[in-house]
């Protein structure tokens, strides 16, 4: 199994960063890794995203270097089964329903004795074959990286105990969903920040899993300094490509329209 980039760089003690993939183009993926990202973002949650297309997706990852990273729409074993044999080197389960809903996570994604990962020796992440059967659950085991996502009170008040399972490698804060659980829409209301820091206390208190958490949100803008300090291994990095794409070209339009006195 390819090693995970992301993962190799939080062993380092460093900072991993993605970015989002939300068209439905894989050569999106090959400029995410052009440009220098760790992993690409594949959103099969808030995107019309299907197996065939999330295939593509790894593919291009693999082909530049970067880590591709799905989050399902669901805690669904089956389809996280799906993704995992197709090359997936990352999962991130939304709106996780407690230490319970972790749990199931960690059932889906990892192998014997960690879980109980569905088997077949002939897929493509176990390289269709040509490596041993040990070999290939020894090595998913520790290179596919597990995101789970707090957003709500049941994640949020288990945080430590998700925290503390085996197999969780990220506990994730969704900053749209974090805001709506804290009932603050204001970016700049020092509250948010104030619980977030309490939430990344707890959670490098077990020392097991790192902390994952957005940065430059519109909702909660955070620098990456911040989140070092805050004990994070990895981001997502906003704008999404699409939005960075969309005001570079509304700038240019305006630049020229400027330019030759349109209106």
């Amino acid at each position: 199994m390819i090693e995970n980039r992301v993962k190799k760089v939080m062993r380092a003690g460093d900072l991993a960063i993605g970015t989002y993939v939300t068209l439905s183009d894989p050569q999106v993926v090959e400029i995410i890794g052009l440009a220098g990202f760790d992993a690409a973002f594949i959103d099969m949650e808030h995107t019309t995203f299907d197996l065939s297309m999330v295939e593509r997706m790894v593919l291009s990852a693999e082909l530049v270097g970067i880590t591709p990273i799905v989050r399902v729409p669901g805690n669904d074993p089956s389809l996280i089964l799906r993704l995992l044999d197709l090359g997936t080197q990352g999962i991130i389960i939304p709106h996780v329903e407690g230490v319970e809903g972790a749990r199931r996570a960690v059932e889906a994604v990892r192998y014997p004795p960690l879980g109980h990962r569905g088997a077949a020796g002939g897929t493509r992440a176990a390289r269709f074959g040509t490596v041993s059967w040990d070999e290939h659950c020894e090595q998913s085991n520790r290179e596919v990286l597990l995101s789970v996502m707090v957003e709500d009170a049941r994640g949020i008040d288990d945080i430590e105990k998700i925290a503390a399972l085996d197999g969780i490698d990220l506990v994730a804060v969704g900053p749209n969903d974090f805001s709506e659980y804290m009932g603050i829409r204001d970016p700049s209301d020092p509250r948010l920040k104030v619980r977030l820091k309490e939430l990344a206390g707890q959670v490098r208190k077990i020392g097991k899993a790192k902390l994952a958490v957005t940065m430059d949100h519109a909702s909660m803008p955070l620098t990456a300094q911040e989140l070092l300090d805050l004990g994070v291994g990895y981001s997502h990095v906003a704008p999404s490509p699409a939005a960075v794409l969309l005001r570079s070209m509304r700038e240019r339009v305006q630049n020229i329209h400027k330019a030759v006195g349109r209106s």
